[in-house]
C-alpha cells in the first residue's frame, strides 16, 4: 500500500477550515479545471443541511437589517437563537458545536452521564472520469464523517475520510484533517492510502505517473483552499447572504457558486428550464426563462443578484443571426431583471445587483490603457455593451447599489478562449493571430470568481468594474507563452484574411481588437490578485506547476 501526505499551514481557525471543506460546493471547488471530470451523481451531504456562516456561525441576523453592520457575536455574549431549519433540512451546528440529540429522542439525558455519540454523516459520490483523456471510467466513492465529541482532544481538530468503493485503484482511502495550530492557524492535511491494480507490475509501470498526477492534484487543491478561506475570511464579520445568480451553469457561475456555497451563502439559480436539480447541491432552483420576467418570488429576500447570462460569444461563426442573438440575450433580460428587482418592496429588495459587461466596452484603442473611466469605442461589441449596461438602469433608480464586471477574457482550460486554443496547440498547431500586436485582456478564472464576490461584499464598489488581471499581453505574447507552458511549438502564423475566412466577424469584433484594460477600481480597492502574471495563471490552470 503507497501513501502519499501533504499538509499546509493556513491563517484561518481549524474550525472554519473544516466548515468549509464539509459544506456543499467545496468537492467541486477542488476539482482540478485540468482533468476530464464529471459529477453524476452526489447523495447525502456532510453538513446535514447546516446554514452556517462563512466561518461556521450560524446567521443571525433577518434580512433587511443593515448590510454595513457587523454580524459577529461579540466576545463574552451568549450564542444566538439558531432559526428553524428550512421546510425538509435538518437543523445542525458546526463542527466542534454541541452536537444535536439523535433524531426521535425527546428525553434528557441524566445528568452525569455521557453524551450520546454524534451520528455519522456519509455522502456517495460517483465520477466520471477520462483516463489519458479518451478512455472513460467510472469512480465512486462514499465519504464518512463523525462530528468531534468531547473524547476527542481540542488538539486533534476535525476530520473525515473517503474510501473508494469502485473505480480505477485496486484500493483507496483518503483521510482529511483539519487541525488547530495556534491562534486563528490550522494545518490541513491530506493522507491517501491506496494500491494501484496488476500488483508489483502495475505499482512498477504506473506508480511514478500516479504519484506525480497526486502531487499536482493536491498541490491545486491546497492553493485553491488556501485562496477561497482568505477570501471568506476577510468578510468572517458579514452575516450570510442570499444570493440570486443567473448563468449559473456557464464558465464562471459554474465555479462562482460553490465557492458561495462552500463560503456558507445561499444560492438561489436562475434556471432556463425545469428547476430541477440533478441532486442536492446545497442550492435552490428557480426557472427563469429570459424572454420573460424572472419570478418575484425568488427574487424576494435575496441580499444581492448576480446576472451572468448571456449567449456564448465563441460558439458558432458570427452572422447578422448570431449578433442579434448576442445582443438580445443580454439586452433585453438584463432590462426585464432590472425592472423587476426595482418593483418589489422595499423590505424584500436586493441591496446589490452584479451585472456581466464586458471590456469590449472599450472597442479597438490599439497601445491606450483603459480604465474604468475610459470613454466608449465604436463598433458592434462597444454599442451592445452601452445597451447592456444602461439596460441596468432601473435598479440603479431605485437606489440598488449596481456594478458592471466588465470581464476580460476569462481563462480556463474547460471553455472561453484558453479551453478553444488548448487542442491546436497541444498539436503543435498554435499561432500568432494577424499582426499579433493586438492587446489582450485576460483574467484567470479563479481571480474572476473572487473579484466577484469582492464587489458583491465589498459594499464601496459601485459602477463598473474592469475585471482583468493587472497585466495584458500581446496576442504575440500570449502565443509564446501558452506554447511554452504546454512544451509545444507555437510558430505558425494566421493571417488576418484567414481569420475572417475562418471566423467571420468574429474576426474584427474580437480576435483582432486591441484593448488594453486594466483593473484600476479593483487595485485602489485592495482586491489582491492570485494570478497577476500569464505564465503562473497558465500553469496553475493546466497542472504544470509541478
Amino acid at each position: 500500500m503507497s501513501v502519499f501526505e501533504r499538509q499546509s499551514r493556513l491563517t484561518v481557525p481549524a474550525e472554519m477550515l473544516a466548515a468549509w471543506h464539509l459544506r456543499p460546493g467545496a468537492f467541486q471547488r477542488l476539482l482540478p479545471p485540468w482533468e476530464n471530470v464529471r459529477i453524476l451523481r452526489v447523495e447525502g451531504r456532510l453538513d446535514a443541511g447546516t446554514d452556517e456562516g462563512p466561518h461556521g456561525e450560524l446567521p443571525s441576523e433577518p434580512h433587511g437589517a443593515s448590510h454595513g453592520e457587523q454580524q459577529g457575536q461579540a466576545a463574552g455574549e451568549p450564542p444566538a437563537q439558531s432559526p428553524s431549519p428550512p421546510a425538509g433540512q435538518t437543523a445542525s451546528v458546526p463542527p466542534g458545536g454541541t452536537l444535536n440529540q439523535p433524531a426521535g429522542s425527546t428525553s434528557i439525558p441524566p445528568a452525569g452521564s455521557p453524551p450520546a455519540p454524534a451520528a455519522e454523516r456519509r455522502q456517495r459520490v460517483t465520477l466520471q472520469l477520462r483516463l489519458g483523456g479518451v478512455w472513460p471510467v467510472l469512480w465512486q466513492a462514499e465519504a464518512r464523517y463523525r462530528p468531534a465529541g468531547p473524547e476527542r482532544s481540542a488538539t486533534d481538530g476535525e476530520q473525515f475520510e473517503d474510501v473508494q468503493l469502485a473505480g480505477p485503484f485496486a484500493a483507496w482511502r483518503h483521510i482529511h484533517r483539519f487541525r488547530p495550530a495556534g491562534v486563528e492557524q490550522s494545518l490541513l492535511e491530506d493522507e491517501v492510502h491506496y494500491r494501484l491494480p496488476g500488483g508489483w507490475l502495475g505499482h512498477l509501470l504506473f506508480g511514478p505517473m500516479v504519484w506525480r498526477r497526486l502531487e499536482r492534484l493536491f498541490a491545486y487543491r491546497h492553493a485553491v483552499t488556501a485562496s477561497d478561506l482568505r477570501r471568506h475570511a476577510a468578510f468572517r464579520q458579514r452575516r450570510p447572504l442570499r444570493v440570486a445568480v443567473s448563468g449559473s451553469r456557464g464558465l464562471i457561475g459554474s465555479q462562482l457558486v460553490p465557492f458561495l456555497t462552500a463560503g456558507g451563502h445561499r444560492v438561489v439559480r436562475l434556471v432556463r428550464g425545469a428547476a430541477t436539480p440533478p441532486w442536492d447541491d446545497g442550492t435552490q432552483w428557480a426557472s427563469w426563462e429570459p424572454s420573460g420576467p424572472p419570478p418575484r418570488e425568488a427574487l424576494a429576500g435575496c441580499d444581492a443578484v448576480i446576472h451572468l447570462a448571456g449567449e456564448n460569444i465563441a460558439a458558432g461563426r458570427w452572422n447578422p443571426e448570431k449578433k442579434q442573438r448576442i445582443r438580445d440575450s443580454r439586452v433585453g433580460p438584463t432590462r426585464r431583471l432590472a425592472a423587476a428587482l426595482a418593483e418589489l418592496p422595499a423590505g424584500q429588495r436586493p441591496h446589490t445587483l452584479l451585472c456581466a459587461s464586458a471590456v469590449g466596452y472599450y472597442g479597438d484603442r490599439g497601445e491606450e490603457e483603459l480604465g474604468e473611466d475610459a470613454a466608449a469605442g465604436t463598433g458592434f461589441f462597444p454599442d451592445v455593451c452601452r445597451e447592456w449596461e444602461a439596460a441596468a438602469a432601473p435598479a440603479r433608480d431605485a437606489d440598488i447599489r449596481t456594478v458592471w464586471l466588465r470581464f476580460g477574457a476569462v481563462l480556463s482550460p474547460q471553455g472561453g478562449a484558453l479551453g478553444k486554443q488548448l487542442f491546436p496547440f497541444r498539436c503543435g498547431l498554435g499561432g500568432v493571430l494577424g499582426p499579433g500586436t493586438q492587446w489582450l485582456s485576460w483574467v484567470s478564472l479563479p481571480d474572476a470568481v473572487a473579484a466577484i464576490h469582492y464587489c458583491l461584499m465589498q459594499e464601496s464598489i459601485e459602477g463598473p468594474v474592469n475585471v482583468v488581471a493587472p497585466q495584458a499581453v500581446t496576442n504575440r505574447q500570449w502565443t509564446k507563452t501558452l506554447g511554452r507552458v504546454l512544451r509545444r511549438p507555437a510558430v505558425l502564423w494566421l493571417p488576418a484574411w484567414l481569420l475572417r475566412r475562418l471566423f467571420g466577424e468574429l474576426a474584427d469584433h474580437a480576435l483582432l481588437v486591441s484593448t488594453r484594460a486594466v483593473p484600476r477600481r479593483l487595485l485602489d480597492h485592495g482586491f489582491v490578485f492570485d494570478h497577476p502574471e500569464l505564465e503562473p495563471a497558465l500553469r496553475f490552470l493546466l497542472g504544470r506547476t509541478v
